[in-house]
């Protein structure tokens, strides 16, 4: 990649006193008409370059430039800005670390590659949290990921329940949510925009035709509101419950690995019973209540009242009926 290629150009130069164009040629793997020109490349992004003119000539740096970026590789730098701070870092309390990072790289790169970083970060983005996330490997996100960075339309045939729908779509970024890739695509022609799960893409082919996306477009924001507006329509009721430790193992059983990392609100650590608080995001009370009583009897309802008076009654009930006669 170009601007891995740069930022390697640009250590060679600070780690060699001068170099000619043949020399850095070989070192990094390209031919010399490739270095020349990113060695003007380089000139033009600001990096003050120097041609000395003799047998003993060659490119270095203006005496007293660094970059600011020794002991890092290109991929790295380039990877390092692209990542901005993800939520998972500010959870461990990372988050001052990593903008501090994120800061000195930024300062060091050049603005061509300060761009194409930024570049990275609007096509790709990581949603680390879950409790339970189970991994999966679409066949298809190669291609769509591929798509994705070219910009060009896809064609997929899309597992929708028990039927398959034929979709062209203009792909815009891809979320890693708990293990499961997420494809977020404009839909053509209507414009409109949608999430589908890679892994339900049976087929998937680039078209030649390239879009241009929204200038506007925000992956990460746009992914954060979706999200939360799934989450309250499909799963509007809360509960807050104690759960013992066989309940936490029946979890994956009860609401399908896939749905766990929506589902499982929070969980707490056990205390010495056994026992952790947890808050669940359950679909409505009827469907509610009979998952929870799949996890009998290791579930203890606390609020709200309903759930907690609708779980009683089934146990009581399962208790007159199987009581000694």
């Amino acid at each position: 990649m170009k601007a891995e290629r740069l930022v390697a150009l640009l250590f060679t130069l600070q780690r060699r006193r001068s170099a000619t164009a043949a020399e850095l040629a070989s070192e990094l793997g390209v031919s010399e008409r490739t270095m020349h020109r990113d060695l003007a490349a380089l000139r033009d992004a600001g990096v003050p370059l120097w041609t000395e003119q003799g047998r003993h000539g060659g490119f270095r740096l203006v005496d007293g430039w660094r970059s600011g970026l020794d002991g890092l590789t290109a991929r790295e730098a380039v990877a390092l800005f692209a990542l901005g701070v993800p939520s998972a870092l500010a959870g461990l309390g990372l988050d001052t670390a990593g903008s501090a990072a994120r800061a000195k790289v930024a300062a060091g790169m050049p603005a061509e590659l300060r761009e194409h970083a930024a570049l990275v970060a609007g096509r790709f983005h990581l949603d680390a949290p879950g409790w339970f996330g189970s991994a999966d490997e679409p066949p298809s996100l190669a291609t769509v990921a591929q798509a994705v960075w070219a910009q060009r339309r896809v064609s997929v045939a899309y597992r929708r329940r028990d039927k398959v729908a034929e979709r062209e779509l203009e792909p815009l970024g891809l979320v890693l949510k708990a293990g499961v890739w997420y494809l977020v695509a404009r839909v053509v022609p209507d414009d409109a925009l949608r999430t589908y799960r890679v892994s339900r893409i049976l087929s998937a082919a680039q078209l030649d035709e390239a879009f241009e996306r929204p200038p506007d477009f925000d992956l990460a924001a746009w992914w954060r509101a979706s999200s939360a507006t799934f989450e309250q329509v499909a799963r509007p009721l809360r509960v807050r419950a104690r759960l013992n430790r066989t309940a936490v193992r029946e979890l994956r059983r009860v609401f399908g690995g896939e749905h766990l990392a929506d589902t499982v609100v929070s969980l707490g650590t056990p205390d010495a019973d056994g026992w952790a608080d947890a808050e669940l995001a359950l679909e409505g009370t009827e469907i509610g209540v009979g998952q929870l009583v799949a996890l009998s009897p290791g579930v203890e309802v606390l609020e709200p009242a309903e759930v907690r008076a609708a779980l009683a009654a089934i146990g009581a009930e399962l208790a007159a009926r199987n009581a000694q006669r």
